[in-house]
């Protein structure tokens, strides 16, 4: 039988809490018991500007409903500062049991637009921000033999279908995160530390959206974060979709009897015309409805 999920005695840190899916993912693990170092910059909806308002208002909230939670607001957009967080985390419990990264912003520049001081940016908080943090908090969950690292991705990334125009950067760091993911799982399973990716769907400030939700809440998805980041997940490496209260887990598998890379159990073509003629066959997609 599968541990329920439970933080006491744990403490996480939540990057991107202050407001919207953050906040949501702050609440619950704070009721399972959770000490909650909740981190928001204050930025706003494109990324820029500070302010401490928003992590400081967040944490006397959850407070009010009798979690325990600290404020966190300097910036993490260098590896320095990033490693500065997690010293700082470790220094109110003297230990890290999970960290959740939710810090980003959607921000959209069509290809002959995209500038390289926003990519850049994009790419630090989203994609560099949690590897450095990872690296950070590495140590101390390695010697307690026991962590929970949730990345966040993201299927306007993932799935071609879903795709916007003009989230190019927004796609790379996002798509980026997978493949830390993918690493780190594999390096932190001998560790007992777990690393996986929440793909969430909210209404939230970053799509303009203000007053009361009807559907595709914060909330609803809240709970897939809060299993991620708990000691009843066990096994790393995926990614977990979440919209509307609904969940499903998916990660990039290899066909079976695959001897790679020698031999892929495919189309062969010597030739360019070769593939082009075989390209129905090669060009396979997954149609099968998901049980």
């Amino acid at each position: 039988m599968m541990n329920q999920p439970h933080f006491t005695g744990r403490t996480v840190l939540i990057t991107g809490a202050g407001r919207g899916l953050g906040l949501a993912y702050a609440r619950a693990v704070g009721q399972l018991g959770a000490t909650v170092l909740l981190h928001d910059v204050g930025a706003d909806t494109d990324g820029a500007g500070a302010d401490v308002a928003i992590a400081e208002n967040a944490v006397a909230t959850l407070r009010g409903d009798r979690i325990e939670a600290y404020p966190f607001h300097a910036p993490i957009h260098t590896r320095d500062a990033c490693h500065e967080l997690v010293r700082d985390s470790l220094a109110v419990n003297g230990r890290l049991d999970a960290v959740i990264h939710n810090a980003g912003w959607v921000g959209y520049e069509r290809i002959e637009e995209v500038q390289e001081a926003s990519f850049d940016h994009m790419m630090a908080v989203m994609a560099k921000a949690p590897l450095w943090i990872a690296q950070a908090a590495w140590p101390a969950m390695r010697e307690a033999g026991y962590g929970r690292i949730v990345l966040t991705t993201s299927c306007r990334a993932l799935y071609p279908q879903y795709v916007q125009k003009g989230l190019a950067s927004y796609a790379a760091a996002k798509m980026a995160a997978v493949g830390l993911v993918n690493v780190l799982a594999n390096e932190g399973a001998e560790h007992g530390i777990v690393v996986n990716a929440i793909s969430p769907v909210a209404k939230t400030r970053m799509w303009g959206v203000k007053g009361e939700l009807e559907d595709l809440k914060p909330e609803a998805v809240a709970s897939g974060v809060a299993f991620l980041a708990s000691n009843a997940c066990t096994e790393g490496g995926w990614i977990l979709r979440a919209a509307n209260g609904q969940f499903h887990a998916t990660r990039a598998a290899e066909a079976e009897g695959v001897d790679y890379p020698r031999d892929l159990r495919a189309v062969p073509a010597s030739t360019p015309a070769a593939v082009a003629a075989a390209w129905d066959r090669i060009a396979v997609l997954a149609r099968e409805p998901r049980a």
